[in-house]
């Protein structure tokens, strides 16, 4: 009968880890391509604006719609700048939660084939038991019948 492996909660528990950590990771990653995409549109519109004042109060206007726009794509460009640190954090985080994860899975890995090799060799112990019986049996009878004679 194989044992079981006596580190298995804790490999469950450090996979349970490494899932949230992985969560967490694609969560960060997809709060960064967002705000990249926002940050990126904010600033295409920026770019394209060509509009012509007819007046000083259009121009005043158009400037201070500018200046907003701006503001806000600044704005944007720091929402983006924090969330890839959070997404470096949370690689981090994962990379770490994978290191932990592998190391006991290795280890689960050597005590499964331990385990397989023990099993094999009781098994080959049973066989060789077996066979040398039948052996001896056919050579006790052998003899009788070579004493029969």
């Amino acid at each position: 009968m194989t044992r079981n492996f006596a580190l298995g909660g804790l490999l469950r528990l450090r996979r349970l880890e490494q899932d949230e950590a992985a969560g967490g990771l694609a969560a960060a990653n997809a709060g960064t391509r967002e705000s990249a995409a926002r940050e990126a549109a904010a600033r295409s519109l920026l770019s394209e604006t060509t509009a012509t004042p007819g007046s000083l109060g259009a121009m005043h206007g158009i400037a201070a719609a500018r200046a907003s726009s701006r503001s806000m794509v600044a704005e944007l460009s720091a929402v983006t700048a924090e969330r890839r640190r959070r997404a470096e954090e949370a690689q981090e985080e994962y990379s770490a939660a994978r290191k932990n994860t592998l190391s006991l899975e290795k280890l689960a890995f050597r005590h499964s084939e331990t385990e397989a090799q023990l099993e094999l060799q009781a098994e080959q112990i049973v066989l060789d038991e077996l066979a040398g019986t039948a052996w001896q049996r056919a050579a006790t009878q052998h003899g009788a019948e070579e004493h029969a004679r």
